[in-house]
């Protein structure tokens, strides 16, 4: 039995007390995942984004709001998880500044600054011992298996799953697998617990049963 934890769903990032940018990630995913990994008789703990799904009742989750608290919840549960898959659509920017008060309309243009927020796969890929692996999720617009590949590599993931934008609050999904050698090793389409026990399975192939990295 491995302990396994997921990233899921979206996080949000505050630009006054009543507004966020977020994005449209349902949690689904992850829940399947979550669900096809206990199916497999593994310990599970999720930490998600705020989401409607209802996560297996056996898995552990830590709910959170913000890609900081995220990630800051994945350190604390990494340490002591033979692996890591990161399902979770976190924001990538947050207000450089966030009002205490409600944003009132002006009838002017407003205008936000935005920086970077920490990026959880990348800070986990890269801090991983020898015997953890991590596997990432790369949603691309365009050139999607040369995105993948440089994510892959940059953010010393074991594998990674590749999808598009019509997965998020989608009932299906059409997935690549990818190697750190760059090819392809599976590749499904189909509804989401479908497609997410599908995955699983690859990964319990190519990472938990032989507790090395892919390398076919």
């Amino acid at each position: 039995m491995a302990k396994i934890l997921i990233s899921s769903g979206p996080t949000r990032q505050y630009i006054d007390p009543v507004r966020f940018i977020s994005n449209a990630s349902s949690g689904e995913m992850g829940r399947c995942i979550a669900q096809a990994a206990i199916e497999a008789g593994h310990e599970v703990c999720v930490v998600s984004g705020p989401v409607a799904v209802e996560y297996p009742a056996t898995a552990k989750v830590i709910p959170v709001m913000t890609t900081q608290q995220m990630l800051e919840a994945c350190l604390a549960e990494f340490d002591s998880s033979d692996g890591m898959i990161g399902v979770a659509a976190p924001c990538d920017y947050q207000p450089r500044s966030v009002s205490d008060q409600k944003i009132k309309k002006t009838g002017e243009p407003l205008t936000l600054e935005f920086v970077q927020t920490p990026d959880i796969v990348a800070h986990l890929g890269q801090h991983k011992r020898p015997d953890q692996w991590v596997v990432g999720f790369a949603l691309e617009t365009e050139d999607a298996h040369f995105q993948a590949i440089t994510k892959l590599e940059k953010k010393s993931c074991d594998l990674v799953i590749v999808n598009g934008p019509e997965a998020m609050n989608s009932e299906s999904n059409e997935v690549d697998i990818i190697n750190p050698q760059g090819k392809i090793v599976a590749q499904f389409r189909g509804g989401k617990p479908m497609v997410g026990a599908a995955i699983f399975s690859e990964i319990e192939k190519h990472l938990i049963r032989t507790g090395i990295p892919a390398s076919e």
